[in-house]
């Protein structure tokens, strides 16, 4: 038994071997950056429908959250390509923030369809680090299948907690 593990082992890895050298010569991240959003628009798709019931009563929340000027200021999270722009209600102000300058040409394509909302611009960062977003600028923040992919979870809620607008009477308990 223990021959056999070590044979697929080695076997996974003589598979992979391209892959290694592709990383090794710094080929393999541009690579993935370029046509990762490509398998996520196609694989969104597949997601909403299965998830549309829970994504509409989850973010038909968001109404009531509107900062003064009557309009939310809405930050999504690692947009990807936008595939939670149908679900959010109408006057909606969005920022996306992705670390993929790659998803800003799929981000377009969804905001054409989804004309209820107001896109107000495309941030290329990490969500550890969102210092082009002004503190206490942003009414709600949405991240959808993010955080476990992130390098420090905590340092991503200090920064939403950092952009989110400051609810009157609401807690001022650290992250």
């Amino acid at each position: 038994m223990d021959t056999l593990v070590r044979l697929l082992q080695l076997l996974v890895l003589i598979l992979t071997l391209p892959l290694h050298l592709m990383a090794l010569l710094g080929f393999w991240e541009p690579l993935c950056k370029t046509y990762f959003p490509y398998l996520m628009a196609m694989l969104t798709v597949n997601c909403n429908r299965k998830m549309d019931s829970k994504k509409q009563e989850l973010f038909s929340q968001i109404k009531g959250l509107a900062g003064a000027s009557g309009k939310v200021a809405l930050l999504e999270l690692g947009c990807g390509t936008g595939a939670n722009f149908q679900f959010y209600p109408r006057g909606c102000r969005i920022t996306c923030l992705d670390p993929n300058p790659h998803f800003e040409k799929f981000l377009t394509k969804s905001m054409a369809k989804n004309r209820h909302l107001e896109y107000e611009r495309f941030v290329v960062a990490f969500g550890e680090d969102m210092k082009q977003l002004a503190s206490g600028s942003m009414d709600v923040v949405v991240s959808t299948l993010v955080l476990c992919s992130v390098q420090s979870p905590k340092r991503v809620l200090q920064e939403v907690r950092r952009v989110l607008r400051p609810v009157p009477g609401g807690s001022s308990h650290s992250l």
